[in-house]
C-alpha cells in the first residue's frame, strides 16, 4: 500500500468508527456493463458508477480487482471513500488450478485485500478461472486446486480475511463436479463458500439444494434473478425463489453477506435508469430478506 492509500484507509475507519455495518452489499460488475454500454471505459465511468451505489440507498459494495488496476486504484480510493461507502468484501478472480498461475492470484488477492482492508473489508471472493472452451478440469487439476485454495485460504486467514469461493455454470457442470469437488477437498476452516444463486439455476442445477449441501460454509451468496434465464433488469421475482432461500437459510442457521448482483443480457429489456434499478432492487431485497442496508 502507498502512504496515500493508508492516510485514505485510516480517515475512513476514523469516520465509521464502531458502525457495525449492514448485511447487504451491491456488486459492481453491473457498473463495468452499464460503461460499456456507454460506449466508455471503467475509468471514465467511475465517478458516475460509484455514486450511484450511495444514492440508490447501498452503504456497501463489492468491487472486483479491474476497480484497483494501475490509476484506476486511487480513484476508486478516493470515490469510495468520498461517498461513504463500506466494502465488506472485494472480488479477486484468477487460475487456481495451475501452481505457477495460482501463485500469482494469491500475489494479486492478498494485495487487493491489503488495499481495501481499511474500508471494513474481511472477505476475499475467488472464482477460480475455468479452461478454455469450457473444457472441465481433469481429476488431478481439482485436487491441485484444491490444495491451492487451501493455501490461498490459509494466506488470507493469517491476515485477517476469509476466502469465499464463487461459482459460475462451470462449476455447475456434471452435476456440480466443480463445486462439490470444493466442498470436498477444501479445509472450511480456510475456505467459505460464495453461493451465487441465479448462476447455480443458469447452470441447471438445484440452489436450495446446494445451498443446504454447503450449509454452514456459505457466508456470503450474490442475489441476481431472470426469467426463463433471461436476466432481469433489476433483483424481482422470478426463476429463483428467493422467500423460498430465506427459509432455507434459516433452516441452515445461515446469516451471510448479501450482494445484489445485477447483469444484463444483450436482450434485457431496459427500461429505467440504472441507479433507480439499484434502488428498486435495494428495496426487494430488504424486504425478502429483512434486513437494510
Amino acid at each position: 500500500m502507498t502512504r496515500r492509500e493508508l492516510v485514505l484507509g485510516s480517515v475512513a475507519m476514523a469516520a465509521w468508527g464502531a458502525e457495525s455495518g449492514s448485511r447487504l452489499s451491491v456488486e459492481g460488475y453491473i457498473f463495468q456493463q452499464y460503461a460499456a454500454r456507454q460506449k466508455k471505459s471503467l475509468g471514465e465511468a467511475l465517478g458516475e458508477v460509484i455514486p450511484m451505489a450511495r444514492a440508490a440507498g447501498f452503504r456497501n459494495v463489492e468491487l472486483n480487482q479491474a476497480f484497483f488496476a494501475g490509476d484506476l486504484r486511487a480513484k476508486t480510493l478516493d470515490l469510495l471513500h468520498s461517498n461513504g461507502l463500506r466494502m465488506p468484501s472485494v472480488y479477486v478472480g484468477g487460475v487456481m488450478h495451475e501452481a505457477e498461475a495460482a501463485a500469482k492470484t494469491t500475489e494479486l488477492a492478498l494485495e487487493i485485500a491489503a488495499v481495501c482492508k481499511p474500508f471494513g473489508c474481511t472477505g476475499v471472493v475467488n472464482n477460480p478461472s475455468p479452461k478454455p472452451k469450457g473444457e472441465e478440469k481433469t481429476d488431478a487439476e481439482l485436487a491441485l486446486q484444491g490444495e491451492l485454495l487451501n493455501k490461498l485460504g490459509g494466506s488470507l486467514k493469517d491476515a485477517g480475511f476469509e476466502l469465499r469461493i464463487h461459482n459460475h455454470t462451470p462449476e455447475m457442470v456434471s452435476g456440480a463436479r466443480e463445486f462439490r469437488s470444493t466442498l470436498r477437498t477444501t479445509d472450511p476452516k480456510k475456505v467459505a463458500i460464495c453461493l451465487d444463486l441465479d448462476w447455480v439455476r443458469q447452470g441447471d442445477q438445484d440452489p436450495y439444494a446446494l445451498l443446504r449441501e454447503a450449509g454452514r460454509r456459505v457466508t456470503e451468496i450474490h442475489v441476481r434473478n431472470a426469467k426463463d434465464k433471461l436476466w432481469l433488469e433489476t433483483f424481482e421475482d422470478g426463476d429463483v425463489d428467493y422467500r423460498r432461500v430465506v427459509t432455507e437459510m434459516r433452516g441452515q442457521r445461515q446469516t451471510p453477506l448479501i450482494v445484489v448482483e445485477l447483469a444484463w443480457r444483450d436482450n434485457t429489456a431496459i427500461t429505467r435508469g440504472l441507479q433507480e434499478n439499484l434502488t428498486l432492487g435495494r428495496v426487494y431485497a430488504e424486504r425478502v430478506f429483512g434486513v437494510k442496508a
